[in-house]
């Protein structure tokens, strides 16, 4: 499951992923972590990124700027508030516990475009947006623009040029500014800026500093304030209560800005977040904690609503019409309220914003809303309607749902029909606010309905007895009236502003598609042409250089030129399979080239191997013929085989190297490696059985007989007769020590010395 995080910018796009180490921000296809968001919309193929944003200045007469809808799911939508404050209170160790004072920090966003600043309330586990507020049309591009038209004025002073009469021109002058607006933040001196060519192959120069361009800037400083004051007069605290400052957005590295914000503060301003990489970062911590695959720490974020929220309700029976705050700024989102109507029909509420000088586009509507299938109650009164209105954690409002409540009870007389009501219904000649009941509730909280409950008995007194005695007679205890309330959902028929109706949603997924499509199919075909391409410039360095002399005349021309010409005449523009044919047409061409190079180079190897094998084999002949002893066990007909292969496969070395030694290279080889290898293989197969006999081992000599010592009677066959008194003759002291050589595996003097004889 993929955990991103997206910052679409106005000049620029992040784009941030949850791995196991932690959030990373991903590197383009130009492995740069920044990526402009421009398209190009070329007559076959789109760019996207920095590949567009080449094609800014050479088409910039027809730059157009875009709306963008996305389908999401299982995601969310911000504003980069959110994200940042995320980012930087998750990791933060040393927050005050649930039960304590928050902490409060100010984040400051300066981008392109936009102004934004808000200050929150941390707590361990959680923050709490209190206050916002905005500029949406200042940011930097306001003091790049305040750049260069200083020098149009001083280049048209300077060299008669006008170059806003050039949008080209003037696209490169802004590219420029934008780099010097940059160098002057980090040097305080004069810094020169160089243009080549910038108009009518004029070259232009000017220098600016860092004091002159603040003296440029000072309108804009109010502008910078201004958000700051109100955002302190929202939340309404001090400044002293505010613990730091967190500045995000490329603008806030302007020396300038950071001095507004650090003297209006009285602190010096915080950098510990990515100006850049914030905003993503952030998007991607939210993803993996909607994520079931990432585990990550509990962290609650309650944002606030920017702008105030009106509802508005009329119905064809009432003249009067209804108009009631829903959701006022600041108010904590998510969040959902319960509004109560009394209708007989079905009845529209309109949303918009109360105050449309603050919203950054002109309508200040956003949509109209038709609870459908209202009716009056059984008595012809009007029925209890209850609408749930919600801003969800995307900060879009909407109608989440509608449904009827209806009472049933049991019959009963008028009084106490009238005693169990526990709301009036009010007259139509009331007044608007008194025309409608508004409940709220917490987030994911049903509220408690008081018509769900059973009202208060009616309890009847006992009867007062007229004399003593005398009993009256009371009337029977009526039964106590049972009051039900069943709810019935209602359709909401919904109508946004600024939304796309599902038939022009799939319209425009469908073309996205095809566009997808001929995209891949165009990178398809390029590269099939960019491999053809690449064959004949690989193979020109080749046939000149190490297949020089492997190709003719004829071939090396048919295989380049004519291709090479092709590719910017005929085939400029093909399909993909023309150009597939065409390389295999080439390859086809080249392929006994490189073989006959091949060829070349490995034959001197294998024919010394062939050659080394025969004389080794000739060696084990010459040595049989000499009856070596090694090879006396061989077979003489065995070994005259082995002779007469080893002399074949000489011969035929012989003569193959002499006909290809007199053989042109750029030709077919004579003879190639596998002949020669199969040669081998042959010889070997007739020769290796012969050789590698082994040796048969010598037989064992045969043990000679055992000659007994003179006197010795115990080697004899057959029992010798004991004779008395032998110990005592000097006999038997010979016999002793012969007996005992032998026990001990020795062989007697005068057996060896026969032995000896014997030889």
């Amino acid at each position: 499951m993929s955990v991103v995080g997206f910052d679409v910018g106005y000049q620029s796009c992040y784009v941030a992923v949850a791995r196991t180490g932690g959030i990373e921000t991903v590197a383009n296809d130009f492995s740069d972590r920044c990526t402009p968001s421009v398209v190009s919309m070329g007559a076959k193929t789109r760019a996207i990124g920095s590949a567009a944003k080449t094609q800014v200045s050479k088409w910039s007469v027809k730059l157009v700027s875009f709306v963008h809808w996305a389908i999401l799911h299982n995601s969310l939508l911000h504003l980069s508030t959110p994200p940042v404050v995320l980012a930087y209170g998750i990791y933060k160790q040393d927050l005050p516990g649930p039960d304590e004072k928050s902490r409060l920090v100010a984040f400051v966003d300066l981008g392109h475009s936009a102004y934004q600043v808000a200050l929150c309330a941390f707590n361990k586990g959680k923050l709490k947006i209190l206050a916002t507020a905005f500029d949406p049309y200042l940011g930097g591009r306001d003091f790049d623009e305040i750049l260069t038209k200083h020098f149009c004025e001083e280049f048209c002073t300077r060299y008669r040029i006008d170059t806003r009469s050039r949008p080209r021109s003037y696209m490169r002058l802004l590219q420029e500014c934008e780099k010097l607006k940059k160098l002057m933040s980090a040097n305080s001196t004069d810094i020169p800026m160089n243009i080549e060519c910038f108009f009518n192959d004029i070259d232009v120069s000017g220098k600016l500093n860092r004091a002159t361009f603040e003296e440029m800037c000072a309108h804009l400083l109010p502008r910078l304030k201004k958000p700051l004051v109100e955002v302190m007069q929202q939340a309404d605290v001090k400044l002293d209560d505010v613990y730091s400052v967190e500045v995000v957005g490329g603008a806030t590295r302007l020396p300038i800005v950071k001095e507004v914000i650090s003297r209006f503060f009285g602190k010096e301003i915080s950098t510990t977040l990515n100006a850049d990489e914030a905003v993503a970062r952030g998007c991607a911590l939210q993803c993996a904690m909607l994520s079931p695959v990432f585990k990550v720490r509990d962290f609650s974020i309650t944002d606030a609503v920017p702008y105030t929220i009106n509802l508005k309700w009329s119905s064809e029976m009432d003249e009067s019409e209804g108009d009631c705050e829903v959701f006022s700024r600041n108010h904590a989102t998510p969040f959902s309220k319960v509004l109560t109507f009394y209708r007989k029909e079905p009845f529209q509420l309109q949303a918009r914003y109360s105050h449309p000088e603050c919203i950054p586009h002109p309508d200040p509507h956003i949509g109209w809303f038709v609870i459908q299938k209202v009716v009056p109650r059984a008595n012809g009164e009007k029925s209890k309607v209850k609408v749930k209105v919600r801003m969800n954690g995307n900060g879009i409002f909407s109608v989440a749902n509608a449904s009827l409540v209806e009472k049933l009870d049991t019959p009963a007389s008028d009084a106490e029909e009238t005693a169990m009501e526990t709301e009036q219904v009010p007259s139509p000649t009331v007044p608007k606010d008194e025309n409608s009941k508004m409940q709220t509730e917490p987030e994911e909280q049903q509220p408690s309905s008081p018509d769900a409950q059973t009202p208060a008995d009616n309890s009847i007194p006992e009867a007062e007895k007229d004399g003593v005695g005398e009993k009256v007679e009371r009337p029977s205890e009526p039964k106590k009236a049972k009051v039900r309330v069943r709810t019935v959902e209602l359709p909401v028929e919904s109508h946004l502003h600024w939304e796309l109706s599902k038939e022009q949603l799939d319209c425009f997924v469908e073309n996205e598609g095809k566009m997808i499509m001929q995209d891949r199919l165009e990178k398809e075909r390029i590269d099939a042409k960019n491999l053809v391409e690449e064959f004949v410039y690989e193979y020109r360095e080749k046939i000149f250089g190490v297949l020089e002399h492997f190709v003719g005349e004829e071939v090396r021309s048919n295989l380049l030129e004519r291709t090479e010409n092709w590719l910017y005449e005929e085939g400029e523009d093909q399909l993909k399979q023309v150009y597939i044919d065409k390389l295999a047409e080439l390859k086809k061409l080249g392929a006994p080239i490189q073989e006959r190079y091949q060829e070349h180079q490995e034959r001197p190897r294998v024919f010394e191997d062939l050659g080394r094998q025969i004389q080794q084999y000739l060696k084990i002949v010459a040595e049989f013929k000499n009856r070596d002893e090694k090879y006396n066990h061989l077979d003489a007909g065995e070994v005259q085989k082995v002779e007469q292969s080893a002399n074949e496969a000489m011969e035929w070395l012989n003569s193959s190297v002499n006909m290809q030694a007199h053989h042109v290279l750029h030709l077919d080889p004579v003879v190639h490696v596998a002949d020669i290898r199969k040669r081998l293989k042959e010889l070997e197969s007739v020769c290796n059985p012969v050789v590698s006999k082994t040796k048969p081992p010598p037989p064992k000599p045969e043990s000679p007989p055992t000659v007994p010592a003179q006197g010795d009677t115990s080697a004899t066959n057959g029992p010798v007769p004991e004779e008395k008194g032998t110990s005592g003759k000097p006999g038997s002291a010979t016999a002793e020590p012969a007996a005992a050589s032998q026990r001990k595996g020795e062989m007697p003097e005068a057996s060896v010395d026969k032995k000896m004889d014997m030889d």
